[in-house]
């Protein structure tokens, strides 16, 4: 809820990169990618200093959602993906709120 897009690159084989907006201070940064097929995909999202690999997969669509909240989170930047031929992925970025801090469990 209250997130707001910043950019985002239909399905897409292959590297490539999308350019993603400013936001304000204090939200955070979003990262949703989704792929499909025989491979894995390397997520590089240089302003926030943040990469991330994904494992796709040939029948399910592979889906991760990533908040980033940290300092530089409201500039705008890059968001580059390493993809084989074989992959098909999307990625969506958008700004929060940072989800609120649970306590540890003494379980």
């Amino acid at each position: 809820m209250g997130e707001t897009l910043a950019g985002q690159r239909a399905a897409t084989r292959g590297n490539a990169s999308l350019e993603y907006s400013g936001g304000a201070e204090g939200k955070a940064l979003i990262v949703a990618v989704s792929c499909k097929g025989d491979g894995s995909i390397t997520v590089n999202v240089p302003v926030v200093k943040a990469s991330f690999p994904l494992q796709c997969s040939v029948g399910e669509p592979a889906v991760t959602y990533n908040q980033l909240a940290l300092s530089a989170a409201d500039k705008p930047g890059t968001v580059s993906v390493s993809a084989p031929p074989t992959v098909t992925w999307s990625v969506t970025v958008g700004r929060g709120d940072p989800a609120s801090e649970e306590a540890p469990s003494t379980g």
